[in-house]
Order: C-alpha cells, then sequence, then structure tokens
C-alpha cells in the first residue's frame, strides 16, 4: 500500500512538473515545432513524395508549386519538398552531435577549473578566454578549410566553438556549490575525489548546460547551414538546406521557391530551439 501511494505522488508530481513547463507559451511552441521537426526526420522516407536524390525527369526542372510537386522542383528536376524533408534529418544530427562534443569538452574542462583551481584553472580558463576572442564562425570556417569539407570535419569544427560558454557555466557552478555542507560531508567521509563530483557536483550543472545545449542546437543549425551555403558543409547531393539555397541563388528571381522553402524550414528550427531553449530556462531556474 504504501509503495503504491509512492507511486501515485511521483505519478503526481511528474504531471506537476510537466503542466508547470507547458504552462509558458514559449514553451509549447519550441516542443511542438522539435516534436514534429524530429518526427518528419524519423518519417522521412514514408512523408517524401519522391527521390530526394535523383530527378523523376529533367523536363522537370523549376516546376512551379503544384499538386505533383507541392514546393516545385530545383534546377536538376528534383522534388524541393522530399530534398527538404530529408534535409530535415542532418540539420538534426548536426545539432545533436555538434552539442554532443561541445558539452562533452565543456562539461569536462569547466569540472576540472572549478574543482582543482590554481594551475589546472588558469590553464582552463586561459584556453577559454582565448577561445572567446575568435569569432565562432570564422574559427569554423578556418578549422573546415584546414581539414577540408564535408560533414564529419564539420561535426569538429562546430564541435570545438561551442565547448567555451558551456565551460564557463560549469566552471562558475563548481564554484558555488564545492565549498557546500554537502560536500565538505562527503570529504569528510573520505570520498574520493571523482565520487565528489559524480555524485555531488555535477547534478548541479545539468539544468544550465541543458539549456545551453537546447539553445546551441539552434547556433550549430544555422551554422551548418552557412558552412554547407559555402560548400564546406554536407556535399551534394546530401540534401542540406544551406547547399540547397547555395544552388538556387542563381534562379533567385525565375524560381524563388528554391531558397525561399529551405529558408523557412532554418528559421522554424532555429525558431523552435530557442523558444525550447528559453522554456526550459525558466522552468529550471529556480530564481523564475
Amino acid at each position: 500500500m504504501k509503495k503504491q501511494q509512492e507511486q501515485i505522488g511521483i505519478s503526481y508530481g511528474f504531471g506537476r512538473e510537466f503542466r508547470r513547463f507547458f504552462r509558458s507559451s514559449s514553451a509549447k511552441i519550441g516542443a511542438f515545432l522539435i516534436i514534429s521537426l524530429a518526427l518528419i526526420a524519423l518519417f522521412a522516407p514514408l512523408l517524401a513524395p519522391h527521390n530526394p536524390y535523383q530527378p523523376d525527369s529533367l523536363r522537370d526542372a523549376f516546376q512551379a508549386p503544384s499538386s505533383k510537386f507541392p514546393l516545385g522542383t530545383d534546377q536538376l528536376g528534383r522534388c524541393l519538398l522530399s530534398r527538404i524533408i530529408f534535409g530535415t534529418r542532418i540539420s538534426l544530427t548536426v545539432g545533436l552531435v555538434v552539442q554532443g562534443i561541445s558539452v562533452f569538452i565543456g562539461v569536462t574542462l569547466g569540472l576540472l577549473a572549478g574543482f582543482w583551481e590554481g594551475k589546472v584553472d588558469d590553464l582552463i580558463n586561459g584556453l577559454i578566454n582565448t577561445m572567446f576572442g575568435f569569432p565562432g564562425f570564422l574559427f569554423a570556417l578556418a578549422v573546415v578549410t584546414a581539414l577540408g569539407p564535408g560533414i564529419y570535419n564539420m561535426f569538429i569544427a562546430l564541435g570545438l566553438v561551442g565547448w567555451p560558454i558551456i565551460a564557463r557555466v560549469v566552471r562558475g557552478q563548481v564554484f558555488s556549490v564545492k565549498n557546500k555542507e554537502y560536500v565538505e560531508a562527503a570529504r569528510a567521509i573520505g570520498c574520493r575525489n571523482f565520487r565528489i563530483i559524480w555524485r555531488h557536483i555535477l547534478p548541479q550543472c545539468i539544468s544550465p548546460v541543458l539549456v545551453l545545449a537546447t539553445l546551441g542546437m539552434a547556433t550549430a543549425i544555422m551554422a551548418e547551414a552557412g558552412l554547407s551555403f559555402l560548400g564546406l558543409g554536407a556535399q551534394p547531393p546530401s540534401p542540406s538546406w544551406g547547399s540547397i539555397i547555395a544552388r538556387g541563388r542563381d534562379y533567385i528571381w525565375d524560381a524563388p521557391w528554391i531558397t525561399t522553402f529551405p529558408g523557412i524550414a532554418i528559421f522554424l528550427t532555429v525558431l523552435g530551439f530557442n523558444l525550447l531553449g528559453d522554456g526550459l530556462r525558466d522552468f529550471l531556474d529556480p530564481r523564475l
């Protein structure tokens, strides 16, 4: 009976927190957009009406939106709707992988700098300040240029750009909690540093890191579109939104749909992650 009551209490508490999160209109809109995009990426082969890589016929080039091609076709006669649908997979994958790299590096260095201080902190903090001295997109552009164009090199470049802000936030969070009573108690009973970091300090850093990672997804997707536009990201025939826009800019007056619809897709994706990040920040920040 007691176990059943505890389960009811947990379910009720989760439901109450869930409702409190979605009380924010920005969180609702952001979650709706991101869930919709995730479903589109997951079921892309079922949703795409045509092959996104091969045209039905070259005679279909520059077709305006119609019942056969709802968003028109590109200069090679490929269905633009199908390419945008499959491009969702690329954009979301870039956001997840890039933020995974940034979070891993940022959290690791932030924990080391905040917990040990001294020379370790000076070295890591100096590296953070150095990274902040470079414009992020230009740094990523330089890394991709050095490594060569391609989506995997772009993962590395964008991942190296996004970690400093996460490291700085984690470092400050560690400073604020490492001298708390429960951490001192863990030291007093002989807990090792790794256990203290893992069990008592790292959980206090999850909330701000989660917000930063969500907002960083939008930045990563924008950067991917920019690098692909310049020909340094996903290579043809991959249906990256940035590369679709780049190849349609020469026909912007004759076939504006080639650049318009991928641009709208980028706008909605970035908007969704920004709104979701704002909702998470309001939900997780105890001061709000």
